[in-house]
């Protein structure tokens, strides 16, 4: 990328807009309800934990079993099968799993449509792997609102995505560990919402999040990027290459970054989530020179080229980051991850930096 003072980070998103709210069934109809569909690369062994917690409680959700036990007994019998998302036109966040009944955003961009659930809010939630069965009730409560007050303002006047990054950027956030500004864009985008639930998604800025991830995750695809998904399950980080069918995955490290108050006798848990097609897609980590207060934040465990390493990386074409110029530079781009509780108690424990392996990106 040639340098630029001001880079066009809305550029990938040209014309991608937020267009509906399905149920999973109804946007994967092929699919059975007896998959449930996890971030990143296929499982090469047992899940983590947090997953685990994620699924027990989708399976409840859909009333698949009478009790936490008799689900995590489906789920390891197999009657109950873990797929990954992005093989499935889906992108979910961290721990996140996601059934049939799950609400999913539709984004569109030009002939490419991608999904992501919808999140119940703050911790405790299914994306931090909490077993708190509140998780769920919150998705149900929600439920019935989004389908019958946002959803039709939403197909009235589909949100366009360009436009949430060019508010969030201009309020100094990188729209993935930020997205406050992106989310007030959102919700100041969708006229007639009733005050009552534009405070419930003011009161929850990671809301806009799916909604992001979807946009990058199409972007991707409509830019015909080398690599078309890229993401971890707490035990690996994977990508996959446009038009192949398989993975390609290397075990995958903590995150780097920032505890929590209370959090750091906590073992973390490996890169995971699907958010990392948004940092793919120039924004999160490649975005620290517009976010310079997060960059502040984080500046002991950022690398000393972390606001320049993005100019080598990112293809100024596209705004995308490029394997091959991995390749060529040797460095890999910068993620930006919560950090969960490995052992799935505490949850979200903090929030980072991960690195993946440049050699994962090599032959691609």
């Amino acid at each position: 990328m040639s340098a630029r003072a001001t880079p066009d980070y809305a550029q990938p998103f040209a014309a991608a807009r937020w267009v509906d709210i399905l149920p999973r069934a109804v946007a994967c109809p092929l699919l059975p309800a007896s998959v449930l569909l996890h971030a990143g690369p296929p499982f090469r062994g047992a899940p983590p934990p947090p997953i685990m917690n994620a699924a027990v409680q989708a399976v409840l959700f859909e009333q698949g079993a009478e009790n936490e036990a008799a689900a995590r007994d489906l789920l390891w019998r197999g009657e109950i099968q873990l797929r990954p998302a992005q093989d499935h036109g889906i992108v979910t966040p961290l721990a996140q799993v996601v059934s049939a009944s799950m609400l999913l955003v539709v984004v569109e961009q030009q002939d490419q449509i991608f999904h992501a659930p919808l999140v119940e809010g703050p911790a405790p939630a299914l994306r931090f792997g909490c077993a708190a069965p509140e998780c769920r009730e919150r998705l149900h409560a929600m439920r019935l609102w989004l389908i019958d007050t946002v959803a039709p303002l939403v197909r009235r006047d589909p949100p366009a995505i360009d436009a949430l990054i060019r508010a969030a950027v201009a309020a100094g956030e990188d729209c993935h560990a930020r997205t406050a500004a992106a989310n007030e864009a959102l919700v100041s985008s969708l006229p007639g919402l009733p005050a009552k639930y534009a405070a419930d998604l003011r009161a929850s800025p990671a809301f806009v999040l799916p909604v992001l991830m979807a946009a990058a995750a199409a972007a991707l695809r409509t830019h015909r990027s080398a690599i078309e998904a890229i993401g971890g399950n707490g035990v690996d980080f994977g990508v996959r290459r446009r038009g192949s069918r398989s993975w390609r995955q290397m075990p995958a490290q903590a995150p780097r970054g920032v505890r929590f108050a209370g959090a750091d006798t906590c073992t973390p848990l490996g890169a995971i989530g699907d958010s990392a097609v948004i940092d793919f897609c120039g924004l999160g980590g490649q975005a620290l020179s517009a976010a310079p207060l997060l960059a502040a934040e984080w500046s002991e465990v950022l690398p000393a080229d972390a606001l320049t390493r993005p100019q080598e990386l990112i293809d100024p074409h596209t705004g995308i980051v490029d394997p091959r110029r991995i390749a060529q530079a040797g460095l890999a781009p910068l993620i930006n991850l919560a950090i969960l509780d490995r052992d799935g108690h505490a949850g979200l424990i903090g929030r980072g930096i991960y690195v993946p392996p440049a050699d994962l990106f090599s032959a691609l």
